[in-house]
């Protein structure tokens, strides 16, 4: 599986990359998110635990994303790992001349026969919760910035 977006955001890639990693933000602007929490001391790095509660269908699901890569703006990468399904979230960040370039990348692995046939259904509610995520963060930071 993969989806993919790409979007322009008027601002500095420095403030897009900071917003975008502060995970403070997530709820404000993936719908689905109600609340993260850093689990890591320090500065954003590889290595980084973030717990991330979702509401879905009604229902609160906790997981734990950890930063897998992390240079900063340029790109990171986030992960989480739940009943032998991989989730990566990858983010690139391109400075242009009055802004910035986002790509993100969303893939699923799975492991086993069960997960396998279960893979498409759950790609569908993946696409169907953060499909529009960067579209969010572009009006958050552009509101954001004023």
């Amino acid at each position: 599986m993969a989806f993919k977006e790409t979007v322009y955001i008027d601002a500095p890639v420095e403030t897009v990359f900071t917003i975008t990693t502060d995970f403070d933000h997530a709820p404000l602007i993936m719908e689905n998110v109600v609340k993260t929490e850093k689990l890591t001391e320090g500065p954003m790095q590889v290595g980084t635990r973030v717990k991330e509660v979702r509401n879905i269908r009604g229902k609160e699901a906790e997981t734990v994303l950890v930063i897998s890569e992390f240079i900063p703006n340029q790109k990171y990468t986030v992960k989480s790992e739940n009943f032998g399904m991989t989730v990566e979230y990858h983010y690139h960040f391109m400075a242009q001349e009055n802004g910035t370039t986002v790509d993100f990348n969303g893939l699923i692995h799975t492991k086993g026969l069960k997960n396998a046939l279960i893979k498409p259904l759950f790609e569908m509610i993946l696409k169907k919760e953060d499909k529009d995520h960067l579209v969010k963060l572009k009006h958050y930071i552009e509101q954001y910035k004023k």
